[in-house]
C-alpha cells in the first residue's frame, strides 16, 4: 500500500486530514476550560446567584420590605405549617424570605465587586510602582505594606465602623481601603521578575514612556494573577461585610442582607432554625464558588496547563 509523505513524515492513507491540523489556539483554551470541572460547577453557582440578583425585582414575589406581624415566622413550604405564599417562609416581622434573599443577593454581589474593584486599583499600583521602580520607591511601599498586614483587619474594620456609623457605602469603603494587600504583594512581585523581560528592554529602547510601559506592557500580563486574587478579594468582602452586619455595624436595616438576617434570626435558632440556615447556606454556596471559580482560573492560566 502506498504511504503519502506529508512534509517529511510518513502518514497512513486513511488518516482523516483533520488530524493533520493545527488545533486551533481557542479550541485547545475551551478544552482546559471544560476540563476544570470545580470551574464549571462554581461558574453555574455564580451565574445562578447573579441572575438571581438582576432579576430580584421580577422574580421576589413580595416587597421585601413589607411587614405583616400577622405573617411571622411562617416556616418555608417543605414544613407541615409552611404556605406556597411564602416559598422560604417569612420573618419576625412578617417580611418575605425569598424577596429578602433575592435582595440580599444583590447587596453581596455589589459590596464583593465594588470592594474587590477599589481595593485592586490601590493595590495594583503600589505594586506595580514598587516592582518596577524599585530602590527607594520599593522600600517605602513595602513598609506601608507590612503596616498594613500588621493591622487585623475585622478589628479595624468593626473600629472604623463603630466611629464612623455602619451603611452600606462605609462598609464598601473601609473594606476597599483594607484588602488592597494581596494586590500589592502578587503585583510587586509579578513586576520585579517582568521588568527586565526582553520586551520591555524594546520599549524602553523605541522610547516608550513609564506610564506606557506600566499600563500596555506590564499591566496586561499580569491579569491572570490579579483576577485570581480579585476572586479571593470578592469572597473575603462579601464575608467581612456578613461579619459586620452580623455585629450590627455593617448594612443597617430594612435592607436585605444575609449577615444582617443571620443576626435578626439568631433568636430563633432553637425553635425556627431555618431563619439563619437559609441565609448562611446562601453565603457558603456563593462564597464557595467564588473561590471554585478563582482556583478554576488560575489552573487554566497556568504555564504547565495543569488539570
Amino acid at each position: 500500500m502506498n504511504t503519502p509523505i506529508l512534509s517529511g513524515t510518513a502518514v497512513a492513507s486513511d488518516t482523516p486530514l483533520t488530524a493533520l491540523l493545527p488545533v486551533p489556539s481557542w479550541r485547545r483554551w475551551m478544552r482546559r476550560v471544560l476540563g476544570q470541572r470545580g470551574l464549571m460547577i462554581g461558574a453555574v453557582l455564580l451565574a445562578i446567584t447573579l441572575l438571581a440578583a438582576l432579576l430580584a425585582p421580577w422574580l421576589a414575589p413580595h416587597d421585601p420590605f413589607n411587614q405583616d406581624v400577622t405573617q411571622r415566622l411562617i416556616p418555608p413550604f417543605w414544613h407541615d405549617k409552611g404556605s406556597w405564599d411564602h416559598i422560604l417562609g417569612t420573618d419576625k416581622l412578617g417580611r418575605d424570605y425569598l424577596s429578602r434573599m433575592l435582595y440580599g443577593a444583590q447587596i453581596s454581589l455589589i459590596i464583593g465587586l465594588t470592594a474587590a474593584l477599589i481595593s485592586g486599583l490601590i493595590g495594583t499600583t503600589l505594586g506595580l510602582l514598587a516592582g518596577y521602580y524599585g530602590g527607594r520607591v520599593d522600600a517605602v511601599i513595602s513598609y506601608i505594606i507590612t503596616t498594613r498586614l500588621a493591622m487585623p483587619v475585622v478589628l479595624v474594620a468593626l473600629a472604623m465602623a463603630s466611629l464612623v456609623g455602619g451603611s452600606l457605602p462605609v462598609v464598601i469603603a473601609l473594606l476597599g481601603l483594607l484588602l488592597w494587600d494581596r494586590f500589592a504583594i502578587v503585583t510587586r512581585s509579578a513586576t520585579q521578575q517582568l521588568r527586565d523581560a526582553e520586551f520591555i528592554a524594546a520599549s524602553k529602547a523605541l522610547g516608550a514612556s513609564t506610564p506606557y510601559i506600566l499600563l500596555r506592557e506590564l499591566l496586561p500580563n499580569l491579569m491572570g494573577p490579579l483576577t485570581v486574587v480579585a476572586t479571593l478579594e470578592m469572597a473575603h468582602a462579601i464575608l467581612l461585610e456578613s461579619t459586620l452586619s452580623f455585629l450590627g455595624l455593617g448594612v443597617q436595616p430594612p435592607t436585605p442582607s444575609w449577615g444582617l438576617m443571620v443576626a435578626e434570626g439568631k433568636a430563633y435558632m432553637f425553635f425556627q432554625p431555618w431563619v439563619i440556615m437559609i441565609p448562611g447556606i446562601a453565603l457558603a454556596v456563593l462564597v464557595l464558588a467564588i473561590n471554585l471559580v478563582g482556583d478554576g482560573i488560575r489552573d487554566v492560566t497556568a504555564p504547565d496547563g495543569r488539570n
